[in-house]
């Protein structure tokens, strides 16, 4: 019998790249023990996902290393994937006694502990992250292209959300357009003038009666907020100090009409629920569609042209130039388009 298990200890969006592989491990091994180790909000991700059988976390800290190692070996698991170079996994795995261990690339740590490994070929072709993961999967006899993404909300957990939005006057019937206007750093993104300017827009062009915007950033500064007073009383709705947990937040994601941001962990989550999300992507590799994308087929991936990209950007693109490389009215008709869907 098969006893898998996947880890991946860092963002949230990272996290959300596995469900593929553990839905696709299933279809191949039905009778196989699948488990996930994670950091302990991301495990967040995992609950309810009918193709799993225990999600497992890691908090990183020093003085856990040998609690994580005496955990893992009580499910003798004897196939560990590693999606991303991580040393304390690495270790982890090899003194729990998993005997076939799998990671990325050739790190000296991954030598010693006679770690096999698949390689990335320095991202060329550039392929979506959620493919190099199931790379790990494929070596163990998997055969797919099948990268959807998945998390699963209950049917609780849909009226729990709901009811929250009753709360902030949302209804059912409301049009109910998210905006996150955050990425904590991870993802090139827009300043908070121009999300202003954003939602002047929405209303404008979206002009009913039962439209509802609804932010989400936990990091939205106090001017922002401030200006965003302007608008009609109720128009504007910030949740973003109302989710004790990352499950509270995905509760809220699956409320949406419309999803949208930054290519950071929470746009991920819209897509793994199946929502019309919007996201703005650098032209960069790491950052754009092409490796960072959305997959659902109700999303749109819009992306800095070359040409903006060489325009706006540091030579070295380092500096993102999004700001400019991106407009508004690009947003705007994406949401025109996925609202008519």
């Amino acid at each position: 019998m098969k006893r898998i298990l996947l880890v991946r200890t860092d963002r949230v969006g990272d996290v959300v790249f596995i469900t593929p592989m553990i839905r696709e491990l299933r279809k191949k091994y039905p009778d196989a023990f699948i488990a996930t180790l994670t950091r302990l909000h991301t495990k967040n991700i995992m609950l309810n996902n009918p193709h799993l059988d225990l999600a497992l976390t890691d908090d990183l800290s020093k003085e856990s290393f040998w609690d994580v190692v005496k955990e893992l070996r009580k499910y003798k698991f004897n196939y560990g994937l590693l999606m991303m170079p991580t040393e304390r996994a690495a270790y982890q795995m090899f003194w729990a006694g998993i005997k076939t261990r799998i990671g990325v690339g050739h790190k000296l740590y991954e030598i010693i502990t006679g770690m096999r490994s698949v390689s990335r070929n320095n991202y060329t072709p550039l392929r979506h992250e959620a493919d190099y993961c199931m790379d790990l999967a494929r070596k163990i006899g998997v055969e797919t292209d099948d990268i959807t993404l998945e998390i699963f909300l209950s049917e609780k957990e849909k009226a729990e959300a709901a009811a929250l939005l009753e709360k902030f006057g949302v209804e059912q019937n409301d049009l109910k357009i998210m905006i996150h206007t955050g990425s904590l750093g991870s993802a090139p993104n827009w300043s908070e003038r121009k999300y202003f300017n954003l939602i002047q827009r929405i209303f404008k062009e979206f002009n009913s009666d039962n439209l509802k915007i609804i932010l989400t950033a936990s990091e939205m500064s106090m001017d922002f907020l401030r200006e965003l007073d302007k608008f009609e009383e109720g128009k504007i709705i910030n949740l973003s100090r109302e989710f004790d947990d990352l499950r509270d937040f995905i509760k809220v994601i699956g409320q949406a009409d419309v999803f949208m941001g930054p290519s950071t962990g929470p746009l991920h989550i819209s897509d793994a629920l199946g929502k019309k999300t919007i996201v703005i992507h650098c032209h960069r590799a790491m950052n754009c569609p092409k490796h960072q994308g959305m997959i659902n087929k109700y999303s749109i991936n819009l992306e800095v042209s070359e040409e903006n990209c060489k325009r706006y950007c540091s030579a070295d693109q380092n500096t993102c130039g999004i700001e400019n490389g991106l407009g508004i009215d690009e947003v705007i008709n994406a949401m025109k388009k996925l609202l008519k869907r």
